[in-house]
């Protein structure tokens, strides 16, 4: 059995990371809360555009060739723009966002492409089949939408030169503070859902607006999903940290009652030892 001396040596050492996992889960706390934020007021717009450019679509004159965003092929090869965090100690997250990304992956017959955003899953890509065509990291807490505009830029020059035929997102959705699922958002080509029919005045033209919408509703969606991990990550590592503060203090409880058992025992022997030298004594 360990001594006293060794025991209390380990409840300090458990109490120190105690410490710096209670700091780190109030930190992520604090971060939560503004990428929250950010990430549910970004959700009413994200949808706005959506049922816009819905609206819009259909009214494009039949004269014109279809948007190259719009135009539907073959698929033979897959563009996934794979977003993770930059850093751990985010619980599963992590695994579970790249796990996905693997089996969505696999799913698929065609050629993949990985834009990697984030460290996390372009360590987890590297050394995988699947070609990293570009990679993003350190884009920060509280990005901008200027952030995404180069990752944007590449996946629709790619789909509009012809290499790739279909653009999606993976990413960490955010459901709670205690809930994050990994998600698959098709990106290109734009799909359309059925809507009610709005009568609306476009000008100059709406073909003229279908060019500028389209490429500004494929950076609003990258960025959203952006958010959207963001805050699953600030929410996962509060959890994670809080989850790891519980144990080192259920730690701390066991250690200190083997300490007590331990001085208890020495302490014990030492009246046993003092008894037995007293009547060897008398005897």
């Amino acid at each position: 059995m360990p001594s006293v001396r060794e025991i209390n040596r380990r409840i300090k050492s458990v109490q120190s990371t105690a410490k710096v996992t209670k700091a780190m889960s109030m930190i992520a706390a604090s971060k939560m809360r503004k990428t929250q934020e950010a990430a549910l007021f970004s959700r009413p717009y994200n949808q706005m555009i959506g049922e816009f450019v819905n609206t819009i679509v259909p009214r494009i004159s039949n004269d014109d060739s279809v948007h190259p965003l719009l135009e539907k092929r073959e698929i033979k090869s897959n563009q996934i723009i794979l977003i993770t965090p930059d850093r751990g100690l985010t619980g599963g997250l992590n695994n579970n966002v790249n796990r996905f990304a693997n089996q969505f992956m696999e799913g698929n017959s065609s050629e993949n492409l990985v834009i990697a955003v984030g460290k996390k899953g372009f360590e987890f890509f590297e050394k995988s089949q699947n070609e990293i065509s570009s990679v993003f990291t350190d884009v920060g807490e509280s990005p901008e939408i200027s952030d995404v505009l180069p990752i944007s830029k590449i996946a629709i020059d790619n789909y509009v030169k012809g290499k790739v035929d279909a653009v999606s997102v993976i990413f960490s959705e955010y459901v709670s503070s205690t809930v994050q699922k990994p998600a698959v958002l098709p990106l290109l080509p734009i799909e359309q859902t059925d809507l009610k029919n709005v009568d609306f005045i476009a000008e100059p033209n709406i073909n003229d607006l279908i060019k500028i919408l389209l490429p500004k509703f494929v950076e609003v969606q990258i960025f959203h999903c952006l958010l959207e991990s963001i805050a699953s990550e600030q929410s996962a590592r509060m959890v994670a940290m809080q989850k790891a503060t519980d144990a080192a203090n259920e730690m701390i409880d066991d250690l200190t009652l083997k300490m007590n058992k331990a001085r208890q025992e020495m302490i014990t022997n030492e009246l046993l030892d003092i008894v037995g030298g007293v009547e060897a004594q008398t005897s």
